[in-house]
C-alpha cells in the first residue's frame, strides 16, 4: 500500500495590515516548510504589516517540524515587528506549547497587545489642566 501524499491547505486572507492564514491538515516534517514558505512570503510582500493571525481551527497534529516552523515563524514576526497570533488553538497544540515552554513565546504578543488595548480602554482620559496634584509648602513651614 502506497501512502498518502501529506495534505496541508493553507488558506490567506489579507487586508490593509493584517495577515491571515488558515491552517488545515496537520502540521508535521512533511508540510512544515509549506507553512513557514507562506508566512514568510506574505510577510514579505506587504510594506508593514502589523499582525499575522495563524488560524489554528482546522489543525491536526503537529509534530516537531511543525513546533519548529511555529517557532521560526515566531522569530520572524518579532524582528519585523509584527504581532502573532496563534487563533483557535486546539486543545493538543496548547498541551505541546505547555509541554515544551513555548506557550508564552508564541502567545505573549497577542496577549499582551489585548491586554494593553484593554487598559487603554479602562483609562480615564486627563485633560490639561486637571488631574494636577500639589502640596502647600511655606518658606519657613514644615514640608
Amino acid at each position: 500500500m502506497t501512502p498518502l501524499p501529506p495534505v496541508l491547505h493553507l488558506v490567506t486572507v489579507d487586508a490593509e495590515n493584517t495577515i491571515r492564514i488558515e491552517i488545515i491538515g496537520d502540521l508535521d516534517y512533511d508540510t512544515a516548510d509549506q507553512l513557514l514558505e507562506e508566512a514568510t512570503a506574505q510577510l514579505a510582500s506587504r510594506p508593514q504589516p502589523v499582525d499575522l493571525h495563524l488560524h489554528c481551527g482546522g489543525l491536526g497534529t503537529v509534530d516537531s517540524m511543525g513546533l519548529s516552523a511555529l517557532l521560526m515563524i515566531g522569530r520572524l514576526t518579532a524582528a519585523a515587528g509584527v504581532c502573532l497570533h496563534l487563533d483557535d488553538r486546539p486543545p493538543a497544540l496548547d498541551r505541546l506549547l505547555d509541554i515544551t515552554g513555548t506557550h508564552d513565546y508564541l502567545t505573549a504578543g497577542a496577549a499582551a497587545d489585548a491586554v494593553t488595548a484593554q487598559q487603554h480602554a479602562t483609562e480615564p482620559h486627563m485633560t490639561q489642566g486637571t488631574g494636577q496634584a500639589g502640596r502647600h509648602t511655606a518658606p519657613d513651614g514644615p514640608t
